[in-house]
């Protein structure tokens, strides 16, 4: 495994299977979800996922913060897509062999316990006007990048 997406607590069932559709088109290794992320066995995540949920391997992490850290013992760095100011644009990151890419909920993004974990933050750069992207359109665009 190289490349996985970790999903922290986004609760629409849309956005689950929209980020699994993703990373299954895009060749990405997997997808962990932190406990209380919406099911990806929901009738509408499966939908929206075209099926991708039963080809995709996927997990529940136990615990959302200690789990990361089993990651980087396991030699992945840790990247957050955030909208902060000091991340570094998509285009310009140079990612490693093994990737965790870290998405956070709808509307308050990433926690600070996970952005205080994460060994780089990353964004996509906005034009003026636009805050920010759906976290599914965010995550088919980082992985795209990213693969």
């Amino acid at each position: 495994l190289n490349r996985l997406v970790v999903c922290e607590d986004i609760v629409d069932h849309t956005n689950i299977g929209a980020i699994i559709r993703c990373a299954a088109g895009l060749g990405w290794d997997g997808v962990l979800l932190a406990p209380r992320a919406a099911d990806p066995l929901y009738r509408r995540a499966i939908k929206t996922s075209m099926g991708t949920v039963f080809a995709l391997p996927w997990a529940r992490m136990k615990n959302h913060h200690s789990d990361l850290a089993l990651l980087r013992q396991a030699g992945f760095q840790l990247a957050a897509l955030t909208l902060s100011e000091t991340a570094v644009s998509l285009a310009d990151y140079n990612p490693p062999e093994k990737l965790a890419i870290l998405l956070g909920t709808e509307g308050s993004g990433l926690s600070s316990a996970w952005l205080d974990q994460a060994d780089t933050a990353v964004k996509i750069p906005m034009s003026a006007g636009v805050d920010s992207l759906n976290v599914a359109a965010a995550a088919a665009v980082a992985c795209y990048a990213l693969q």
